[in-house]
Parts: C-alpha cells; sequence; structure tokens
C-alpha cells in the first residue's frame, strides 16, 4: 500500500494531511506547499512559463503538468486539489481563465481571457444539505490539440472538446464538440464543420 492510499484509509491521518496541506475552509495551499514542495512535484516543459500574477492553487498529491513553450497569463487561476491539470506543449492559458482538475489540455491550444474548463461540479441532489455540503462530482474534462476557446466561455464536467475545433466567445459547452467544427451558444451548438473535399467551414 502506497503512503497516499495509507493516509486517504485512516480518517485521523487524512484529516492531520489536509490540515498541514491547507487551512481549514479554504482551497488554496500553505505557503511552505506552494513555494517549498510543488517545484519538487509537479513538472514544467522548457521554455514554459508562468505569469507572476497567475495563481496556481496546486497540491502535491494531484498531478500538475504544464508542456514545454507553454504560457500562463497572469491573474489565471489553476486548482488541482480535486484532480490532476495536464497541460500539452505550446498552449497558451490566457488573462483571468480558470483551470479546476480534472483537466487534460492537449498542445497548440489558445484559451481567450476569462474561460473556465472545469472537471469539478457541485452536487445539489440532496435537498436537506447545504450544497456547501453535498460531495462534489468529478469527471474529467478534455480539450484535444489545436483548439481555440473564444473569451468567457465555459467548459463544463465531462465535456470533451475535439481537435481543431472552435469555440465562439461567450459559449457554454455542455456536450462534446466533435473535430474540426465551430460551436456557439447557451447551451453551445454546431454551426460549422470543416468540409475536407471543398477545404472550407461550411454551416450545419
Amino acid at each position: 500500500m502506497s503512503l497516499k492510499e495509507k493516509i486517504k484509509s485512516n480518517p485521523g491521518l487524512a484529516k492531520l494531511a489536509h490540515f498541514m496541506l491547507k487551512p481549514k475552509n479554504r482551497f488554496r495551499p500553505r505557503w511552505w506547499v506552494r513555494n517549498l514542495w510543488n517545484p519538487f512535484v509537479h513538472k514544467r516543459g522548457k521554455n514554459a512559463v508562468v505569469g507572476r500574477k497567475a495563481r496556481m492553487d496546486l497540491f502535491p498529491y494531484n498531478r500538475f503538468e504544464l508542456g514545454a513553450d507553454s504560457f500562463v497569463e497572469d491573474f489565471s487561476v489553476i486548482n488541482n486539489a480535486v484532480g490532476e491539470v495536464v497541460i500539452g506543449e505550446r498552449t497558451l492559458i490566457g488573462l483571468y481563465n480558470v483551470l479546476i482538475g480534472p483537466v487534460e489540455l492537449g498542445s497548440d491550444i489558445m484559451l481567450a481571457q476569462n474561460v473556465v474548463v472545469t472537471g469539478m461540479n457541485h452536487n445539489f441532489k440532496d435537498v436537506t444539505l447545504p450544497l456547501s455540503k453535498q460531495k462534489d462530482t468529478i469527471d474529467k474534462t478534455i480539450v484535444k490539440d489545436e483548439v481555440w476557446i473564444g473569451a468567457n466561455s465555459v467548459i463544463v464536467a465531462g465535456v470533451t472538446v475535439g481537435k481543431h475545433a472552435v469555440v465562439a466567445a461567450g459559449s457554454v459547452v455542455t456536450k462534446d464538440v466533435p473535430d474540426f467544427s465551430i460551436v456557439a451558444g447557451n447551451p453551445a451548438k454546431v454551426i460549422k464543420r470543416y468540409n475536407f473535399e471543398t477545404e472550407e467551414w461550411e454551416r450545419v
């Protein structure tokens, strides 16, 4: 049994570990975790850059990777508390983006401003409990290579955005997006697909 499994299986150890990693009722790791531990646990590729004012709420028990030549802009938030966050190569995380794991982003992706990509959602089934007391639902979100996500868009938990797709600004993506397609709206719907025979983006 690994150390992680031992801690999870023992309620007392799990409570102590959580106390050591983060203050009560906060979802940001303690200073020593962010600055003294995480640099040795999480991976950054060559020439990968994180803006000085980006908020990296990273915990050592879930994976975080930032691929080579990728860039996380200032004022963005990345949180792996409930699931891993993996970002490929040459990917841009724009200003004021929020990434909440479990999330997997491919390579050559552009996220514009104020984009939210999450693999976590709050549960609301039990009406006898406050929403804050109910267990979160976790479903990995995947964005494949060469995707462009426009400003103010939201990609909800469990969605896969296909290769070379475009998500128009202000979209709320609640269903999988096919490869080589353009989606728009709330909820987002496919409005164009690329035709490889005509070499044109054609309306659906």
